[in-house]
């Protein structure tokens, strides 16, 4: 599959977290090709502050794999991560995340800060950014339109 195809998934997490009146982010987690794992924002349904997509696949993705450390995965999230989530995915390991939409107000990635620039980690992530950057920009807006 391509990264479209993947960040497809996520967007329909993103869509899942948008009809339960949580902020559409999406997220999966890929092994060798395999969905791992999916997810999406239940802050509001579990009154967690840290229920953010990547946070709960990564989770999720632990639990199926049976081990803490995803080594040779990629995430792909339909917004930037925060710094709280940048940190996760280096604690985890993940050798590769790619993400659609830049967040200017909180994004961890290079948008505002970026958690993951930082040569004494113990691990390096790769980034890939703005795949389907429009779509993943574009249910954002809706949510907070549709807020207003």
């Amino acid at each position: 599959m391509l990264h479209q195809d993947w960040m497809r998934l996520a967007l329909k997490q993103a869509q899942m977290a948008f009809e339960q009146g949580e902020v559409p982010i999406g997220a999966v987690l890929v092994h060798d090709g395999q969905l791992v794992a999916e997810a999406h924002n239940e802050k509001e349904q579990r009154n967690d502050p840290t229920a953010h997509a990547e946070i709960l696949v990564i989770q999720r993705a632990a639990e199926v794999m049976d081990t803490w450390r995803l080594t040779d995965t990629n995430l792909y999230v339909t917004l930037e991560p925060c710094p709280m989530c940048a940190g996760a995915i280096v604690q985890s390991r993940i050798k590769k995340l790619i993400y659609g939409a830049s967040d200017l107000k909180g994004g961890a990635i290079g948008s505002v800060m970026n958690v993951l620039d930082y040569k004494l980690w113990n691990h390096q992530v790769d980034i890939l950014a703005g795949i389907m950057e429009d779509e993943c920009a574009l249910i954002l807006k809706n949510f907070f339109k549709k807020l207003r």
